[in-house]
């Protein structure tokens, strides 16, 4: 059983930086790409439908860590725990971007908010790879040189990530290139590698730690159930929002 939801947590953090890393690297490049207002707003026009959606899958595991693995969120709090609070505080900010940017329609109002969603988005980035040090283990501090290298890398493949995403569902349009799904899949796998290395070098600790037979048999009675709805609306979403199909269509609230 333990086996069983270390996969499921490999699974909800890898899918996790293979969809939400696209929104990250998006909004650090915000400035870099959108040179324009037009621009910008094209931007977060294409990473909106898909940001609720994505952010679903590190609810999910934040629920797997809670409920299986205890020891593993005491040590990642423990060892890093500016870093956890400064991932916090950039998830809250860039998602307050996003939200509040459209809200009024001057151009002073959304050139501050989009200054807000670059920084929070370079800031969750970083404290997304000095947690994934944690996870894994690295020697030295997190919020160290080894966590400060992987939170840089980090951010150069959400960036990556993003690029091609915005090539993809855009095409021409930002970038001024056309990339297709092939591409996009690529990147997602290089996003989505620093969370397959970081579990897969604390995976015999976690086996050791892992909860009780018995919660974890209540957690699959509980989660498991579920997991096909969220895979649905994941489909939903990007069957509906793909490029030629809503590339002009963003959530009211956005």
């Amino acid at each position: 059983m333990d086996v069983l939801w270390l996969g499921v947590l490999a699974l909800l953090l890898i899918g996790y930086f293979a969809l939400e890393g696209f929104d990250i690297g998006l909004g650090v490049l915000l400035p870099v790409l959108g040179r324009t207002q037009e621009d910008r707003d094209r931007i977060v026009a294409a990473m909106a439908p898909f940001v609720l959606a994505n952010e679903v899958w590190l609810v999910a595991a934040a629920g797997v860590l809670a409920g299986a693995f205890p020891s593993l969120e005491e040590r990642v709090t423990a060892e890093g725990y500016p870093a956890v609070v400064a991932l916090l505080l950039s998830w809250i900010l860039r998602d307050a971007g996003l939200w509040f940017r459209r809200r009024l329609d001057g151009r002073a109002w959304r050139a501050g908010w989009d200054r807000v969603i670059c920084a929070a988005s370079l800031g969750l980035a970083l404290s997304w790879g000095m947690v994934s040090a944690a996870l894994a283990g690295l020697p030295g501090s997190p919020i160290g040189l080894s966590g400060l290298v992987c939170g840089a890398l980090l951010a150069a493949l959400f960036a990556f990530h993003g690029r091609t995403f915005v090539s993809w569902r855009l095409p021409g349009r930002v970038t001024g290139a056309h990339r297709g799904t092939r591409a996009l899949l690529v990147s997602a796998c290089a996003a989505a590698a620093p969370a397959a290395v970081a579990v897969a070098a604390s995976a015999p600790w976690l086996l050791r730690h892992a909860a009780p037979a018995e919660t974890l048999s209540v957690l699959s009675l509980i989660i498991l159930p579920f997991t096909p709805v969220m895979v649905g609306a994941q489909v939903w979403v990007w069957r509906t929002f793909g490029p030629r199909r809503g590339a002009d269509r963003v959530p009211s609230f956005f």
